[in-house]
């Protein structure tokens, strides 16, 4: 994979081995705002390294994702625990340098890069497994799906997606995954979404559609 391919399995690692305890130590509100600044950090990231400018209609459609976020969590009260809010602050700068690098490296095997990141993650994280022992068919089930659908499927999908489009789309359209949030609840437990998740999500996802469009536009 060479040296940009490692690269990209260490930051993807720190990212996954970051997120949950992030969750765990601070609310739900607070790492999906931090999440939500990604495109920002990617684009920043792709103009000091890249000198890969970012289009004015991007990052309007970014402030406008950032604005449906902060309105899906506005009304949220709850004390910061600062632990977490690190934690998620180093997850979103190594999602949007891996972003960049993946951008940079075309060439290079990252589909290979993502498998090793799942393999380091796992021996980075058994250690603080604590009671692993305990784990059941039941939950060995719900741990296969989430490694197979929100690890290798979705980083994987992720990775090959970076290198097609600049970076800062690419963290845009990821922002998606804030607003999508409430419907997955509502999908898994029954829990109606607020009126204001309902009203920031269709803000990010209106965002991010009308960059996508603007793009297509523009390249034809």
């Amino acid at each position: 994979m060479g040296t940009s391919g490692w690269l990209v399995a260490s930051l993807s690692t720190v990212a996954m081995i970051t997120f949950i305890p992030a969750l765990q130590l601070t609310s739900v509100a607070n790492v999906a705002v931090i999440i939500a600044t990604g495109p920002f950090v990617a684009a920043a990231l792709a103009w000091v390294w890249l000198r890969e400018s970012a289009r004015w209609q991007t990052m309007l459609a970014s402030l406008a994702a950032l604005c449906g976020v902060a309105i899906i969590v506005g009304n949220v009260q709850a004390n910061s625990d600062i632990r977490g809010i690190v934690l998620t602050c180093l997850m979103t700068v190594a999602i949007g340098a891996m972003t960049v690098i993946v951008r940079r490296h075309k060439n290079t095997p990252m589909i290979a890069a993502a498998a090793w990141s799942n393999v380091l993650g796992s021996i980075v994280s058994i250690p603080f497994a604590d009671g692993i022992s305990a784990v059941g068919a039941t939950d060995l089930l719900i741990l296969a799906m989430f490694g197979f659908f929100q690890v290798a499927l979705g980083l994987t999908l992720f990775v090959v997606g970076s290198r097609l489009v600049p970076s800062g789309q690419a963290a845009l359209i990821a922002t998606l995954e804030t607003p999508l949030m409430p419907f997955w609840v509502w999908l898994a437990f029954q829990e109606s979404p607020a009126p204001r998740a309902l009203f920031g999500g269709a803000l990010v996802m209106a965002a991010v559609i009308a960059d996508i469009v603007g793009d297509t536009r523009r390249k034809r």
